[in-house]
């Protein structure tokens, strides 16, 4: 059995390890929940196979210090001027307008994600709502910030992208599993690098087609459709009915995927990679390519 290269997203630094340690830890973690989502689809026999996790979470600052990575407590007020005009396009690829002009403005942003939760949440007690709102609001600034994060630096996008590169090529991995943040980092990575061979790149949670973020890709999309890495022979995206970084959840609108499906992972956990991975539906798609 090949082993299997996974790319995180958001909210994966780890204060106090080595970029090595954490990558192992990670791989870890995400096998168990790997192993959930194999007896969820009935296919425990096919068995986990080696992961290998890309870590790159140390990389988006310059000067790396774990004790000034974040800690899980985004706000709504931290976002710049440019961040929060990108966040209002986030809530209008989800249905949400605002009621007045200055959309940029925090209170109405903060009063979008609330309207938007809520219509995702008819019949669920308020104080649920108020608990979901929050994760989402830190979900929005998490994403916009480490966007920005991998973004602005070339040095710093180029020395990301060759972290993944060099998990897929030492490993000798055929599937790369990309989650959120993950999979810009992934879907760049790839084209950067065409000699990187997979038969299969599984999207998940991906905020991909989000347009403040398809503008920022590289390579840029033509008339809004994003190219296919030319190493890439399937392309599987699974996005949550809840999950709102992937927005708008169906990448084949903007992108060569060749199979789009959705899940549902709970209310709570609507984005993470190892309620992805525990799905029954990500261990579906990944079973063809991991049987011996």
């Amino acid at each position: 059995m090949g082993p299997v290269v996974l790319v995180h997203g958001i909210w994966n630094a780890e204060p106090g390890l080595a970029p090595e340690q954490a990558a192992r830890e990670k791989a870890e973690d995400a096998a168990k929940r790997m192993r959930e989502g194999l007896s969820a689809a009935r296919l425990s026999h096919i068995g986990v196979p080696p992961l290998v996790m890309a870590y790159y979470a140390h990389q988006l600052t310059d000067d790396y210090r774990p004790e000034q990575q974040s800690t899980g407590q985004e706000r709504l007020e931290d976002l710049s001027d440019d961040q929060l005009t990108e966040a209002w396009e986030w809530l209008r690829a989800a249905g949400v307008e605002p009621v007045e002009s200055q959309a940029a403005l925090l209170a109405p942003l903060r009063w979008g994600i609330s309207r938007l939760v809520a219509r995702r949440t008819r019949g669920t007690a308020p104080g649920a709502r108020e608990r979901l709102a929050e994760l989402v609001s830190r979900l929005v600034v998490a994403t916009l910030q480490d966007t920005d994060a991998y973004t602005s630096r070339p040095a710093r996008r180029r020395a990301v992208r060759a972290t993944v590169a060099d998990a897929v090529r030492h490993s000798g991995a055929r599937v790369l599993v990309a989650h959120s943040l993950g999979s810009v980092v992934a879907y760049e990575t790839l084209h950067a690098h065409p000699d990187l061979e997979l038969d299969l790149l599984l999207t998940v949670g991906s905020p991909l087609g989000l347009p403040a973020l398809m503008r920022k890709l590289e390579p840029e999309p033509v008339a809004g459709r994003g190219a296919r890495p030319s190493g890439v022979r399937h392309w599987v995206n699974i996005a949550d009915v809840g999950d709102l970084v992937a927005v708008p959840p169906r990448l084949g609108d903007a992108f060569p995927v060749d199979l789009h499906e959705t899940t549902d992972i709970g209310l709570f956990d609507p984005h993470t990679l190892g309620g992805y991975l525990s799905s029954g539906l990500t261990a579906a798609a990944l079973a063809p390519y991991l049987a011996d």
